[in-house]
């Protein structure tokens, strides 16, 4: 029902707020906020309110059933008239919409978990609640980006980094299962290992003869050569030499400027082992448990094929 308003055209604060089907301290609030403004004063010093007021009350109370702060609202409102006011509008929108798909992503993973620690063994709980809570909620990937950029060699030129990194770290599953919620926890003990301090990797990028060093040479070679092996690796062929195998070794000899020969395959397919890390072996077996957007298999399951198919060949 429409309350009638008085022969001023004015409503009373009660009136305003019987309107709006609000109570009298919620319009008294907004008006002391500053968000409704009273057009004016009584003889007796009682608030009035225009026709108006009812849609901006009601727009506040639409804004704050989105949950939107009153200082963001304070400021849609004063836009309202304005060329940006729907810029305001949509900008609140998309980060409630950000905040909430946060707070999704945080149930989901707990929820998760909580299945996890309830489905398991008592001999198995304790472990699992220490990977668990070594991870923030919801997970990021900040551990795993550290590793790499501990592990790769200084000086690479950021964009190979951030390729690089985009393909070695696996982001955190959106709807988690329990053991996916397990294998992520694991996957970031790894990262967080301090084993890792041990991790003697940066030797694949030496200085040459001249006295310069050029990793980009080695990861940029690497990495075409990864694409190459992966047709192989998704068919599941056993390793061979061929056209990624030679991508591989010529990566190796471009960074050290020597020739590829077959002395320089038998010398790199020995320093290469020398190189193997279980901490990195580990990790890309978890990695590969994890659900990727790509077809493409890791960059670890090609680099295994590509070692494989050099000791297979050198053997």
């Amino acid at each position: 029902m429409t309350v009638p308003t008085s022969p001023d055209g004015m409503w009373s604060i009660g009136e305003l707020a019987e309107q709006a089907g609000v109570t009298v301290k919620t319009v008294r609030f907004y008006s002391d906020r500053g968000l409704l403004p009273e057009a004016i004063r009584s003889v007796g010093g009682h608030r009035r309110y225009g026709p108006e007021a009812l849609d901006r009350l009601r727009l506040i109370r639409s804004l704050r059933t989105l949950d939107l702060p009153l200082p963001q609202v304070d400021r849609i409102l004063a836009q309202e008239d304005a060329p940006g006011a729907t810029d305001a509008l949509e900008g609140a929108v998309a980060g409630q919409l950000r905040e909430l798909g946060t707070q999704l992503s945080t149930l989901r993973w707990r929820e998760a978990a909580l299945h996890l620690l309830r489905d398991c063994t008592p001999e198995e709980r304790a472990d699992r609640l220490r990977l668990i809570g070594a991870v923030n909620t919801p997970p990021t990937t900040d551990a795993l980006a550290r590793f790499w950029r501990h592990v790769l060699p200084a000086r690479l030129p950021a964009r190979l980094l951030s390729t690089l990194l985009e393909a070695a770290v696996p982001q955190p599953p959106a709807d988690p299962t329990p053991s996916q919620v397990l294998t992520f926890a694991r996957l970031h003990a790894v990262a967080t290992d301090t084993r890792v301090l041990d991790i003697n990797i940066r030797r694949l990028a030496p200085r040459t003869p001249d006295g310069s060093c050029r990793p980009a040479v080695l990861y940029e070679g690497l990495t075409e050569a990864c694409a190459l092996a992966s047709a192989h690796v998704r068919a599941q062929r056993p390793p061979h030499a061929g056209e990624a195998l030679d991508c591989f070794v010529a990566a190796h000899a471009g960074l050290r400027n020597m020739r590829d020969t077959p002395a320089f395959r038998r010398q790199l397919s020995f320093q290469l082992a020398q190189l193997a890390h279980p901490l990195i072996d580990r990790y890309w077996q978890l990695a590969g448990e994890l659900p990727s957007a790509s077809p493409q298999p890791t960059i670890g399951a090609t680099d295994d094929w590509l070692r494989a198919a050099l000791d297979a060949q050198v053997a």
